[in-house]
Parts: C-alpha cells; structure tokens; sequence
C-alpha cells in the first residue's frame, strides 16, 4: 500500500468517523468526497465496500464509550425487566433495516449511490431537521433505555429512510424518536444504541458478500480507515450528547444544506 492510498484511506476514514453519529450522512459524505475530491481507489464497487467496511471502527467507538452501561444492562437482564424490554426494544427497532436492506441491497448501492440523490437528500433530510428542532411535540420521554417497545418499533421504520444515501442513519432515528416524544439528549443516545446492530449487521452481510474479492492490498486499506473512523467516532460520540443537550440540531441541519446546495452547484458545473 503506497502512501497515497494510506492518505485517502486516512481522510475517509477520519470523515466517516465525525459524520456516523452527526445526523448528516456519513455515507454521503463519503461519496461526495469520492466524486468530487477524487477520494477513491478506482474501483467502485471497493469504493462502496469500503464505506461499509470502515464503520466497524466507528462501532467499536460506541462500544467503547458506553462499555460500561452495556455491561449492567447484561448483567440485569435475568431480574429486570426494564432492561429486558430495551434489549428486545433495540433488536425489534433493528429488524426492520435488516429485512429491507438485505432485499434491497442490491438496488440501493447500484440505483441510489449516486451523487445527485445524496445532495437532494442532504437538504431535504436539513429542511426536516430544522423543523423538527424547533417544533417537535414536548418530550415525555428522557432516557433512551425506558422508550414503550411500540416506539422502538417504529424509530426502526423511520431508520429506513436512511437507505437513501444522504439521509443519514442517525438523522432518521433521532427524527423518528423525537417526533414520538423523546428529548433530543435521548434521541440522539438512542441512535447510537442502535447503530451498534444496524452497522454491524451492514458490516457483515457487506464482508459476506465480498470478501472474495478483497486481496492483501484491499485489507491494508481498510485497517487504515478502520483505526481513522475509531479515532474519529470516539471524539464524536463523548462530546455530541452534551452539545446537542444545550444547543440542539440547527447547525447540523445547516450544514446538510450548505454541503447539498454545493454539490448539486459542482454536479451543475462539472457534471
């Protein structure tokens, strides 16, 4: 692996470890980079796997963060039944990404991966969040692990929408969880909560599929955007609670709009 690809693969992953947990599309974020600054490795379908690939670092980054609340959650399992109810809440609120994804995939990453979709999605999912930021219904609900199962149920269809590349994950989650009364402290824990199976989930259906095709060369890569995206996504995931807590989603919302309004301009000018 020669020093460039190091480099990409360094900025990649350092760009999908800052954006995974932000509500602005880690993955569009990715592909933009890829499209406009050339940040690839000419080959699109590495390209995408890639993508996918690196978010076990920003996975491991939440683990490492909440280590610690995971573990009691475990260990109280067998006499709590509240924490019974948010383990079985988070796998219900995956289940819905996992079906569709694993039936779509194929239609997502060769129709929606494009360029246009990701910038139209961008402000779209801005415009949305701006709203929601500022009239969502008042919060009845303030700790991510106490949500009625039915509500994780339905934060898991409203994750969904993130398939559209653009939409971002955590953008879909925490609308959907504060449209149904969470704060946004919680809402934004909750999206975290379930990013550990969702990505994983993403991360090894992806691995399945294409590990035929990885060489030496390949592995290498992905190890540097690997410990690029931890590094990132731990930084992110200990400081986004606290602001969002006192500032809420404005800037975010922005930002998705700042950055959809200027590719849609690249995608006018260079095509």
């Amino acid at each position: 692996m020669d020093l460039a690809l190091a480099l990409k693969a360094i900025v990649l992953g350092i760009l999908e470890g800052f954006t995974e947990f932000l509500p602005v599309s880690s993955t569009g974020h990715l592909l933009l980079a890829e499209h406009f600054l050339g940040l690839n490795f000419g080959d699109e379908q590495f390209d995408k796997t890639f993508a996918v690939l690196i978010q076990l670092g920003s996975i491991l980054a939440i683990l490492g963060v909440y280590l610690r609340k995971l573990l009691q959650i475990a260990f109280a399992l067998p006499s709590d039944p509240k924490a019974r109810n948010f383990v079985i809440g988070v796998l219900a609120a995956f289940l819905p990404a996992a079906v569709i994804g694993a039936i779509l995939h194929g239609f997502i990453k060769g129709v929606l991966f494009n360029p246009l979709v990701v910038c139209i999605a961008l402000i779209v999912g801005g415009l949305v969040l701006l709203v929601i930021d500022e009239r969502a219904p008042a919060p009845r609900y303030h700790d991510a692990t106490t949500f009625p199962l039915s509500m994780y149920v339905k934060i898991g269809f409203a994750q969904c929408l993130a398939m559209i590349p653009g939409v971002s994950r955590s953008g879909a989650t925490i609308v959907g969880a504060m449209l149904m009364g969470a704060d946004k402290r919680a809402a934004a824990e909750f999206s975290f909560f379930l990013a550990m199976p969702t990505m994983a989930g993403a991360f090894a259906y992806d691995l399945l599929k294409n590990y035929k095709t990885l060489d030496t060369s390949h592995v290498g890569i992905i190890s540097v955007g690997f410990v690029a995206a931890l590094i990132a996504g731990l930084l992110v995931v200990k400081g986004l609670l606290t602001y969002v807590t006192k500032h809420g989603f404005a800037v975010f919302a922005w930002w998705r709009i700042l950055v959809g309004a200027a590719g849609l301009a690249g995608l006018w000018v260079y095509g």
